[in-house]
């Protein structure tokens, strides 16, 4: 009976000590420590060079009608491995050559689910797997994030009430404590740790799946999701804004067996290195098989932002044919791939299958083929919804070269299957995306390389109507937004002003900040379907200007962070190719950067310089263009007016 009764306590006790056992996976370089504790539930802490970044902080799902993973867990496996693989990306927005190098953790808990975590020298990222029969419906996910005591982010300033938004906001630097319980933030948001470590939540490869959003409950961020939308309608006398009639209690209804989207902390040293961090496409799922040799980035003229506004030219500029002719010549003329229709081209908003009798599309595609330009159309998503399949054979059948898919607003389950769907039926019919109106990429970009870009963010377009996007919005976005992926920011005005000259004007905007400020955002900003926002005729007045930034691509080799600050400056180098490519902006402070050119080849190289000219403080668009020769042994200076901006283009000498 002894021996009986000393069995089962040694059996009592390494059951508890199972559960209650830690489980520590480290970086490559070995300077961050990730520890996942499963007693009494289911946590994750993460350390970097021994300083605490975030406490022991809950992870847990739960299905309907079973005990939520994450309490009470039982370990039936553990494995390691590390990893070290090499792809090189189709369309690439910071490096070609993608290095994914981590270790894994997977624990495997009885009740068929497991905990995947990959730690990486510049981050850390879990998700969950389940291997289940049938479908399965998600009630609700934990995620907490406890920083540090003492730590600072950078909480959206938007208002998402039932988490609709187009996720567009401006930033303020708070205690991590006192971020509004209140308002939602929506991804991906920076954190600092009181030592200056820099952190990014956000998340990546998701898929059939509402996107996270963290809120802040009583001082700690926490996951929240959209429920699932039984039911909805638009609005009375909206074509695009809906109410929810239905909302289910549970977050997705999904298959059994999955992998759920990675949970990522990005974590560097300082906002310098964060411009490098490339883990949301790292961790994203490879592009899809199929030819995509016929993807092809570029930028694109577009007449929404300046409201079409042409002069000296003999016809009536509006919606019409002969204005779009102009676009298309001004894009031949400087190299610019594409020209934009945006809203208003076609009969009606809600249907986007018969352009208005102004415009004589088919014209216009065979003038731009004829010329080398694209055309890209503006689509409403509620048409998109009720008929891809016809619509987008109709674009396929005339010519058309993409579409941007504008107001969609939701960040739910379906939401998120219809991105995927969109994506998936213009790759087959070869068609380029741009998802306006939209949340923040995710992994989609990476799986089907024709979809180039997002807007989510608070962008130039907002300049018609506000005063925030400013130089310190500018020097904001590179840590905030921009860590997801690429950005629909729409750059490239020709109407500059200082910041006590700025006004609004809806039909002719301008921008804050001096005019190299503008042309250095063409190399700081990522997006792989970059616009030029202003009107060709200004562009044409302006030609050393609008040939330094046409000649910048869009996407890059290889990308080296110079330095940087949050809200107050950035600069960094890219490469496309055997050029290097400099832009560096600063916020209202006038400063002069250094930047070693070290990241040069052997021998001489020709570097076109266009920067803020000696009255820019005064006159924001005053700019200037030089020529010098450079070598990798060079420092060299980039001075800045307030608001101001450096941009340089290196090529190897002839």
């Amino acid at each position: 009976m002894k021996k009986m009764l000393l069995l089962a306590a040694l059996l009592l006790t390494a059951a508890t000590t199972l559960r209650a056992r830690e489980y520590t996976v480290t970086s490559p370089d070995r300077r961050i420590v990730v520890t996942v504790a499963t007693d009494p539930v289911l946590t994750w802490r993460v350390e970097r060079d021994g300083e605490r970044l975030i406490d022991a902080s809950r992870i847990g799902l739960k299905l309907t009608g079973e005990a939520p993973f994450g309490e009470q867990c039982a370990v039936r496996r553990i494995a390691r491995r590390a990893v070290d693989l090499s792809s090189t990306a189709e369309v690439p927005t910071k490096f070609r050559e993608v290095r994914d190098r981590c270790n894994e953790l997977l624990i495997s808990f009885r009740g068929d689910w497991a905990v995947r975590l990959r730690v990486y020298d510049n981050g850390a990222a879990y998700r969950f797997e389940t291997s289940r029969k049938g479908n399965v419906e998600i009630e609700r996910e934990c995620a907490e994030f406890r920083f540090a005591e003492g730590s600072e982010t950078l909480w959206p300033r938007e208002t998402t009430p039932d988490f609709v938004s187009h996720c567009e906001a401006s930033f303020v630097r708070e205690p991590v404590t006192g971020a509004d319980s209140v308002r939602y933030a929506f991804l991906p948001v920076w954190f600092t740790s009181p030592a200056g470590t820099r952190m990014v939540v956000t998340e990546t490869d998701l898929e059939d799946y509402p996107c996270m959003f963290l809120r802040a409950e009583g001082g700690v961020p926490c996951a929240a999701f959209p429920p699932v939308v039984l039911e909805s309608r638009l609005k009375e006398g909206s074509d695009r804004n809906e109410e929810f009639v239905r909302t289910a209690p549970y977050i997705a209804r999904t298959q059994g067996t999955r992998t759920f989207p990675w949970r990522l902390v990005t974590i560097d040293p300082d906002d310098r290195s964060l411009l490098e961090n490339n883990l949301a496409y790292v961790l994203a799922s490879p592009s899809v098989e199929g030819d995509a040799s016929w993807v092809r980035p570029g930028k694109i003229s577009w007449e929404w932002w300046h409201s079409l506004n042409l002069y000296g030219v003999d016809f009536r500029a509006g919606v019409n044919t002969q204005t779009y002719k102009y676009y298309i010549d001004f894009a031949a003329r400087y190299g610019i791939e594409y020209i934009l229709l945006d809203e208003g081209w076609s009969v009606s908003t809600l249907n986007i299958r018969e352009p208005r009798p102004e415009v004589d599309l088919a014209e216009l595609i065979r003038y731009g083929r004829e010329k080398g330009v694209g055309v890209v159309l503006w689509t409403l998503w509620n048409p998109m919804k009720r008929d891809l399949e016809g619509i987008l054979d109709t674009y396929r059948d005339w010519g058309v070269k993409g579409i941007k898919i504008d107001f969609m607003q939701r960040s739910d389950q379906e939401m998120v299957r219809f991105y995927e769907q969109i994506a998936r039926a213009a790759f087959d019919h070869g068609l380029l995306v741009d998802f306006h109106g939209a949340f923040k990429p995710a992994g989609l970009q990476r799986k089907y390389p024709n979809v180039l870009t997002f807007e989510g963010v608070y962008g130039m377009e907002h300049d018609k109507c506000s005063t925030d996007i400013s130089p310190v919005h500018d020097c904001t976005l590179p840590f905030t937004r921009m860590v997801a992926g690429p950005m629909d920011y729409t750059p490239g005005a020709t109407r500059n002003a200082t910041q006590a000259d700025f006004a609004i004007s809806w039909d002719n905007p301008m921008s804050q900040g001096t005019r190299a400020h503008q042309a250095a955002l063409y190399v700081l900003f990522e997006s792989p379907l970059q616009m030029l926002c202003d009107s060709p005729s200004n562009y044409l007045r302006t030609p050393e200007f609008t040939s330094f930034i046409a000649a910048v691509p869009t996407v890059w080799d290889q990308t080296v962070a110079l330095d940087a600050s949050v809200g107050e400056y950035a600069a960094v180098a890219r490469r496309n190719g055997a050029k290097w490519y400099i832009g560096a902006i600063t916020d209202w402070t006038p400063r002069t950067l250094q930047a070693q050119l070290s990241f040069l080849g052997e021998g001489r190289y020709r570097m076109t310089v266009l920067e803020d000219g000696i009255n820019a403080d005064r006159i924001a668009h005053d700019f200037r263009v030089r020529t010098c020769e450079v070598t990798r042994n060079d420092t060299i200076d980039l001075p800045m007016a307030p608001g101001g901006g450096w941009a340089a283009i290196i090529e190897p000498a002839q």
